[in-house]
């Protein structure tokens, strides 16, 4: 089992920055790759990013590369996303999970989430 807790979402105006933090507990952090998500309000969850489990290869959305970075810190056993010039619809709520091995863009493949952290960007 991995309990995730994603933290550090809020009310930023448009052209600002957040940073989202996931804190894992649980089996071994290094095992897993993990993943961002995002919610809107009415649509489907989405794929934001991706990281390998040892933090060597990221994947992005076209609607973010360039903007947000995704990183870890094994030894803290934390996932981060770093978002930078953000847009209005940027606004959802902001999922990680993670997937025993390797990285995915699906949703329905990754084991374990966490509950969510809202993130709404002003105009």
């Amino acid at each position: 089992q991995v309990q995730l807790v994603e933290s550090g979402g809020g009310l930023v105006q448009a052209g600002g920055s957040l940073r989202l933090s996931c804190a894992a507990s649980g089996q071994a952090f290094s095992r897993y790759a993990m993943g961002w998500f995002r919610q809107a309000l009415g649509k489907e969850r989405e794929f934001v990013a991706q990281i390998s489990n040892l933090g060597r290869s990221t994947v992005y959305a076209d609607s973010v590369k360039g903007r947000f970075t995704i990183s870890r810190d094994n030894a803290k056993n934390t996932v981060y996303l770093q978002m930078n010039s953000l847009k209005p619809e940027d606004t959802a709520v902001y999922y990680c999970a993670a997937r025993y091995n390797s990285g995915s863009e699906r949703p329905r493949e990754y084991n374990y989430w966490g509950r969510g952290t809202q993130v709404t960007v002003s105009s």
